[in-house]
């Protein structure tokens, strides 16, 4: 679990470097493909390619909404607006986890014999996020931060659907992985910028920004973990789900779809223009040499990936084995941690550390994936524990608004949603 939590907290991390729907995607395949790689479980390496891409797609729409006056409300003076900013970055980590953990879970569930509708999932949750969002925000004006994008609306209304479908199926496994990836990031979001708030008022010299980005990674992949292993799955024969048919649009999209959108609308010369500019002199040819990198970087492991597994679509007795697996995911973190270093320039200067911290973060994981084996376990469905678990965390928020507020003054940055 903390293997996984460290995945996604340092691929979410790096996100923040790239921001909207393709930044999440990819750090939310990251996180999904660690936790298929530490499963040692054959049919779910079969299913890895469906499943990661489900996971990063659903990671991914988290991307669209806005959080950054609802992080200024966190940094207020008064409990209202604090406890006010951090239950809805609770709420926004949540949808985030809510999308991406329900996704994963849903294709991990399924089975010959209970198969997932998935053109009827996706009209679903289209209806639902675009009913709510008219509906609530729109129609009776409810806005969580105004005057920014209220997208979160539609998240709402997608992950509502998504769980009225998992209900309505029995899906409860799938139900199990969204809710409890929900409940982790929602309160790594939280505790995340509570601990940025405290960073800053003790003047710690770092990116305290990025520790609160980990935090919900981190929480999130650790509850994304633990809602997987814990959850009770139908049993398959070993090569099951394993046809090039079933592989090739979310190979496509996962290995060659998501990175070329990272490095299309990242790797824009007009703005690696001021970054470089302030290492170099003549930042010209190092903005192309970083872009031509990034590009070989993704482009060259994905076609290789892809033309080595469709190059098994007439061997159906062979399913994807752990070391291609565990090599794609070796490849697909990699990649992003190249892209980071180059956007930032960061191989030309020490001036961002943390960039650096993603190495060693990548190092720990790759290191201990052989030695890590988890324990599956069968635990149903309870909501009303689940209830029980979201008040508390609710509490915990009162609680380090408390210890907030008392810490400092009036921020940088700060806003007010209520007048207190």
């Amino acid at each position: 679990m903390i293997i996984a939590g460290m995945a996604l907290g340092t691929a979410w991390a790096i996100r923040g470097q790239f921001g909207h729907e393709q930044g999440a995607a990819w750090a939310g395949g990251i996180g999904s493909l660690c936790i298929i790689v530490l499963s040692r479980n054959q049919s779910w390496y079969n299913k890895a390619m469906k499943a990661a891409f489900a996971g990063a797609v659903g990671w991914g729409l988290g991307g669209m909404m806005s959080y950054g006056a609802v992080v200024g409300y966190g940094r207020g003076v008064d409990f209202v607006n604090v406890y006010y900013g951090l239950a809805m970055l609770f709420v926004i980590g949540g949808l985030y986890g809510l999308i991406g953990g329900g996704l994963f879970g849903l294709v991990l569930a399924d089975h010959p014999e209970k198969k997932v509708k998935w053109h009827q999932v996706i009209i679903e949750m289209t209806t639902g996020g675009v009913i709510f969002y008219y509906f609530v925000i729109e129609q009776l004006g409810i806005a969580m931060t105004p005057p920014r994008s209220e997208a979160w609306g539609v998240c709402a209304g997608i992950g509502i659907a998504m769980m009225y479908y998992l209900a309505r199926k029995k899906q409860y496994s799938a139900m199990r992985v969204a809710v409890f990836a929900g409940i982790g990031g929602g309160f790594g979001f939280a505790f995340g910028n509570f601990l940025q708030v405290l960073g800053n008022v003790a003047q710690v010299p770092f990116n305290m920004w990025n520790v609160m980005e980990y935090s919900l990674g981190f929480f999130g992949g650790l509850g994304m973990a633990y809602g997987a292993y814990t959850s009770p799955w139908p049993q398959e024969k070993p090569t099951s789900q394993y046809t090039f048919r079933n592989l090739s649009i979310p190979m496509v999209g996962f290995l060659l779809l998501i990175p070329f959108i990272v490095w299309q609308q990242s790797f824009v010369e007009k703005d690696l223009e001021p970054t470089f500019g302030k290492l170099i002199s003549d930042p010209g040819i190092w903005i192309s040499m970083a872009q031509s990198v990034a590009f070989v970087a993704f482009l060259v492991p994905a076609i290789f990936w892809i033309y080595l597994l469709s190059n098994k679509k007439n061997k159906l007795n062979q399913g994807l084995s752990f070391g291609e697996v565990h090599g794609i995911y070796i490849t697909y973190f990699a990649v992003y941690i190249i892209f980071t270093i180059l956007i930032t320039g960061s191989f030309l200067s020490f001036y961002r550390i943390e960039q650096f911290l993603y190495i060693l973060n990548f190092a720990v994981i790759l290191a201990l994936i052989p030695k890590a084996v988890p324990t599956f376990t069968s635990r149903n469905a309870h909501p009303k524990k689940w209830t029980l678990i979201v008040l508390g965390v609710l509490v915990f928020i009162g609680l380090i608004s408390l210890i907030a507020i008392s810490s400092h003054g009036e921020m940088p940055g700060m806003n007010r949603r209520f007048e207190w």
